[in-house]
């Protein structure tokens, strides 16, 4: 991990393993499957579930910053704790919490390489055991929005030809063969993509043991689609989770600077009317 531009933002399984229990580290799990967590988890690690804890449930947002302090506290986690964020998925989902802890100021967030599919294939112990943390004291700071895009700095950025567009979805969704992955509920009224985007899958970041590809590697993926970080770089997928996984792997992996997470992502652009769509590959 050590060519990685910021290769402390991993940890390995093997550095899990070692400090899951020590003072100052909370290891968390956030998986897609939101009952994978109760089947089995690293011992000590608490879960948090996406789509209750981790977004605003009345309006469509991510969750506010008051649920959020709430959230760490519950969780045994203040301001200078270590996080350590794993799940299925190759990171899906980890990689959204990661990206949400960082727009409130978490100093000290990681994720597992290699998530919850390495853990397990390395025949690694999983607890049933629910833990109850002692409550810490947790301020959020203000939501930094440097690492996040919204519609209307899109719509600007495409309009102007000033930026290099990441769609991470599956290329049937790129497409507008299909509007979502099977068995996920939310969906948009159109098909396609933002025009002028690369269509470089989320996925393809990730060796088949759910850990990260080389730097090399990395950097060949995304220059041989186009993005080269010459121009800021937005990353978006369906609902934002996917693009913050690619988020993650520009930001910290490659060290890309000025790429940003649109989280509103094709259910916004795909729904609105008059918007510019491209269909196909």
């Amino acid at each position: 991990m050590a060519n990685y531009a910021h290769p402390e933002m991993l940890v390995s399984t093997d550095w899990v393993a070692e400090h899951s229990g020590d003072d100052g580290v909370r290891i968390v799990e956030v998986d897609v499957d939101t009952s994978a967590y109760d089947e089995g988890h690293i011992a000590g690690a608490v879960g948090w579930a996406w789509n209750t804890q981790l977004c605003d449930t009345v309006q469509r947002d991510i969750i506010p910053a008051g649920d959020f302090g709430k959230l760490m506290s519950s969780s045994g986690i203040g301001n200078e704790t270590t996080v350590v964020l794993y799940g299925d998925n190759n990171n899906w989902f980890a990689a959204w919490a990661l990206w949400q802890l960082k727009i409130y100021g978490h100093g000290d967030v990681r994720l597992m390489n290699g998530g919850r599919k390495k853990w397990i294939a390395e025949g690694r112990d999983l607890a049933q055991d629910v833990p109850s943390p002692a409550a810490l004291s947790y301020a959020a700071a203000a939501p930094d929005n440097s690492i996040r895009t919204f519609l209307p700095e899109v719509f600007k950025a495409v309009s102007a030809g000033t930026v290099e567009l990441v769609d991470v979805r599956s290329p049937d969704e790129f497409s507008g063969k299909i509007l979502s992955p099977p068995g996920l509920p939310e969906t948009c009224q159109r098909g396609g993509h933002i025009p002028g985007a690369s269509n470089i899958p989320w996925a393809k970041a990730c060796n088949e043991d759910g850990t990260f590809k080389s730097t090399d590697e990395l950097r060949a993926l995304y220059e041989e689609a186009g993005i080269t970080g010459n121009k800021p770089v937005i990353a978006y997928c369906r609902i934002g989770e996917r693009s913050s996984h690619s988020w993650f792997v520009l930001k910290y992996l490659l060290g890309l600077s000025g790429v940003t997470n649109y989280d509103g992502s094709w259910t916004e652009w795909g729904n609105l009317v008059g918007v510019p769509v491209e269909r196909g590959a």
